[in-house]
């Protein structure tokens, strides 16, 4: 249950000399010092110590000082005077304002200690004035307070002194001290990295307690309250209410409540799974659900236009779109649909066509290969690398710049992502991505949550393409490329969870290129953009006299280990260098001719020599 943070703070505020709130402090959260009300974490804490016993509270914050809320009333809110170290602040005497009506508190406008620098050394004094305890302290935005913990001004290191010096002298350890609260300090705070270290590592006097997104009950309870102002295109049932609970998983309560709010603001009504897509991502409507139901039907050949020889993945990629254009993606996992679209593990030799095929599933998508994001993760090798991917913690080098992959889905979050060469990354990512491929979102290191719900995935690896016969059966390849990734993920990186995750079934193996047909294919598809460039900038044509004869001399005399980028290589150095310095020689004379390729002669070792003139 999310909300045991609260019994867990009842309990250490009387133990304790200090407490750190971090996590999502920022949210609102149900009162229990306040029946069925809403309220900030600070009133929430504030009520909580003097339920707790504690007879004042002081809230301060830098921007607005100090207010000292004196003994509550059981039937109105505590009484509010100006923070003043001239005055008694026990909350007996000086000036009081009696607010009156239920919860509501009036504006305190003579207050002071703005600064820390003024504030700390008046609440060390307040602490060692009033050794038998009972005044709480509640610093509000504790962000914002300090620096650096590496490199800390000497006013920083002064007002942590001071601060230290109060929580130590707070408390009461002499033969009464079960008996007593002593005194208390709760720092709010988003991350503890704002916090310096020094303050609560290894302190016995400081307890450091996270303040979780709110639960499913937290989240049914809040919906309930408000359910009547959702507005959809239609009314819940309990299981569409259930749903639409599980959906919120990972939103805060003001989150929920502006969704709410959302939905009223909209003039068209919609489905909460279009809503939540509007508030998160800009758009209502997820590409992967307005697909072109005739397009879809040719996603196959569409894509087999792009990767040749490849059919078998080809198809793993299709089955994955059809999935998810009809809603079923992840359904078998959970019903709040927060995986990725899909995971799918390309394996095989270079050459084949791995890449090409995630482009080519971006661009079939979103109409965009731009779409397509592409991460070798030979860079990520290091231990630290992950840091790149999500960003540095506050404080480090980098922090501001955030990490290269939330950023990434931030700026596009319906995209596909590939993680090239996956087998040369650092151990410590594939944390990450057990993170990604099973909740479908990751923290940054500045604290903000990347939702990859939206997102294709997809890993590609050579791991035993070295070894691999390329004289087997396909079907015996297959197995041994499958074996391969199961023996790396259980044996080397001892981590068998991310293959679990990925599944055997979407483990993708590529096959070699030796049909001389698709190495032909292959040559046509990648000389088109050249016959387009030469007539874009040169307003020549092109053309062969034997194009067949052409690429299949080009095949013959490719790498077929390195598959279709072989016959690029040889296709570069037997086609486009003497194309290139043939229109290099006649670069005045060819607006509006013809440049013919012609195979003039086979050579002894079956090589093609090209004959290129102008017609």
């Amino acid at each position: 249950m999310s909300d045991m943070w609260l019994e867990r703070l009842e309990r250490e505020v009387k133990l304790r000399g200090a407490v750190i709130l971090s996590g999502n402090t920022n949210d609102i959260v149900l009162n229990p010092q306040r029946a069925g009300q809403y309220t900030s974490v600070v009133d929430c804490v504030r009520d909580l110590a003097f339920k707790s016993g504690y007879k004042e509270v002081i809230v301060w914050n830098r921007a607005e000082g100090g207010t000292l809320w004196g003994d509550p009333k059981a039937t109105k809110p505590s009484e509010l005077k100006a923070l003043d170290d001239d005055s008694d602040s026990s909350g007996s005497d000086g000036a009081d304002y009696d607010m009156g009506g239920g919860s509501e508190f009036s504006q305190q406008q003579n207050v002071k200690y703005e600064e820390p620098k003024d504030f700390f050394p008046y609440l060390r004094g307040k602490f060692e004035k009033e050794k038998d305890g009972g005044t709480a302290a509640i610093i509000d935005f504790s962000d914002y307070i300090f620096g650096d913990g590496r490199s800390l001004s000497d006013e920083e290191r002064t007002n942590i002194t001071n601060m230290m010096v109060a929580i130590a002298k707070g408390q009461n350890y002499g033969l009464n001290f079960v008996d007593g609260i002593g005194n208390l300090l709760v720092l709010i705070t988003k991350t503890t990295s704002m916090i310096p270290p020094s303050v609560y590592v290894d302190n016995p006097l400081v307890a450091v307690i996270n303040v979780p997104l709110p639960g499913r009950s937290e989240r049914e309870k809040y919906v309930e309250k408000d359910i009547t102002l959702l507005k959809l295109d239609k009314s819940l049932d309990k299981t569409g209410k259930d749903n639409f609970i599980d959906a919120l998983e990972g939103f805060s309560l003001k989150n929920i409540a502006q969704i709410i709010k959302l939905s009223n603001q909209t003039p068209d009504r919609m489905n909460f799974e279009k809503l939540i897509n509007l508030y998160r991502y800009g758009e209502k409507i997820s590409p992967w659900e307005e697909l072109s139901y005739d397009k879809l039907k040719t996603v196959q050949e569409e894509l087999g236009k792009r990767v040749k020889g490849q059919d078998d993945a080809v198809k793993k990629v299709r089955d994955v779109i059809i999935r998810a254009y009809t809603g079923f993606a992840g359904l078998q996992h959970s019903a709040k649909q927060k995986k990725p679209k899909g995971a799918l593990f390309f394996v095989g030799p270079t050459g084949v066509g791995k890449t090409e095929l995630a482009k080519a599933l971006a661009e079939f998508v979103f109409g965009d290969e731009s779409a397509y994001r592409r991460f070798d993760m030979s860079e990520y090798a290091h231990e630290q690398s992950d840091q790149r991917l999500v960003g540095a913690p506050p404080g480090y080098v980098g922090y501001e710049k955030g990490g290269e992959l939330t950023n990434a889905v931030k700026e596009k979050p319906f995209c596909v992502l590939l993680f090239d060469e996956i087998e040369k990354a650092h151990g410590r990512i594939m944390d990450k991505f057990l993170q990604i491929l099973e909740d479908g979102r990751l923290t940054d290191g500045k604290g903000e949550t990347v939702y990859f719900s939206e997102t294709f995935i997809i890993f590609t690896s050579n791991i035993g393409a070295a070894e691999a016969d390329i004289n087997e059966t396909a079907e015996n390849i297959r197995k041994y490329f499958v074996e391969k990734v199961r023996s790396h993920f259980i044996d080397v990186l001892k981590r068998p969870e991310i293959l679990n995750r990925i599944g055997d079934a979407n483990i993708v193996p590529f096959n070699f290129i030796q049909s001389d047909e698709v190495l032909v294919n292959i040559g046509k598809s990648k000389f088109n953009p050249i016959r387009d460039f030469i007539k874009e900038r040169y307003k020549a044509e092109i053309r062969f006299d034997d194009e067949n004869a052409v690429f299949a001399g080009l095949g013959r005399s490719a790498d077929k280990k390195n598959g279709g980028r072989g016959m690029l290589n040889a296709m570069e150095q037997k086609l486009i260098n003497p194309l290139s310095d043939f229109v290099f020689e006649k670069k005045e004379s060819l607006v509006g001719r013809t440049i013919v390729v012609g195979a003039d002669e086979v050579q002894g070792n079956g090589e093609l020599e090209l004959d290129i003139y102008l017609d």
